[in-house]
């Protein structure tokens, strides 16, 4: 019963803030979300990866650690998704995306917090960092079938995972008034991205059912699977293998749409 309960304590916040976006986007079809998603994207999210990162005892040999163990989970999960797409002769440049980038962030981060505290928390941003690069390095490249410098350069979650990288490497104590207003940014940054993304279901337009549910099905499946065995393989326990467990497990993340819908050469 204690298990039933915690379930709900963690997930339930997480689905009632997913719904107030979704009524929002019900209710004002025309409801413009650039405001969420510029703040977002250029100051939110790089001050909540630094936050997490650097304020929540992580230590730079975990997060290099977590980060190696998200890029091999991802790995599998990119190798059975090719797979899966062979098999059902669907295009990979369109396809792959979703099945190996889940949605660590906007969910996966506020899940863990909720599930383990500020300890989850860190380590949770480890995992969310290597995704946020793919996106915006693998995700473009496959939506533009070209690579673009520019795009990297400019993408400011980045600058957040290296700033907090450098703060890590040197040991450096961060300020006082940095850490509250990074702190401020975070839990504003979940709520809304949260929001955002309730909203932005209201838009999207599935064109199959069936397909959508068959890939829908196998990214709900092997990700666990795989997070799963690989923490067996590792004898992973307590917060480390409940988190990678968690974020491993996430659906689709709604940023591979965006990039999609932003950088698709057919779109241009």
């Amino acid at each position: 019963m204690e298990l039933y309960i915690k379930l709900v304590d963690v997930i339930l916040p997480v689905f009632f803030v997913i719904g107030i976006g979704y009524y929002l986007g019900r209710k004002d079809p025309n409801f413009n979300t650039d405001f969420i998603t510029t703040l977002a994207g250029n100051v939110g999210t790089p001050a909540m990866i630094f936050y997490t990162i650097t304020s929540t005892g992580v230590t730079l040999d975990t997060f290099i650690e977590f980060f190696t163990y998200a890029l091999i989970i991802i790995g599998g999960f990119a190798a059975i998704g090719l797979i899966v797409l062979a098999i059902m002769k669907k295009d990979v440049v369109s396809e792959l995306p979703p099945l190996i980038l889940p949605n660590t962030g906007n969910m996966g981060i506020p899940i863990c917090l909720f599930a383990y505290g500020t300890e989850g928390l860190g380590i949770a941003s480890a995992i969310a960092s290597v995704i946020i690069l793919l996106h915006f390095t693998l995700g473009v490249l496959l939506a533009k079938k070209s690579f673009s410098l520019k795009i990297l350069i400019t993408n400011m979650p980045i600058y957040g995972i290296i700033a907090a990288v450098i703060v890590l490497y040197y040991d450096w104590d961060v300020p006082g008034f940095v850490v509250n207003t990074t702190f401020l940014l975070t839990y504003a940054t979940i709520f809304l991205v949260l929001m955002s993304l309730g909203i932005a279901l209201t838009k999207l337009k599935v064109v199959s059912w069936l397909n959508a549910s068959i890939l829908s099905g196998v990214r709900i499946i092997i990700g666990p699977i795989i997070g799963f065995g690989f923490i067996q393989y590792l004898n992973l326990s307590g917060v480390a293998a409940g988190v990678l467990l968690i974020q491993s497990a996430m659906p689709s993340a709604i940023l591979t749409y965006l990039v999609g819908s932003m950088y698709s050469c057919n779109l241009q």
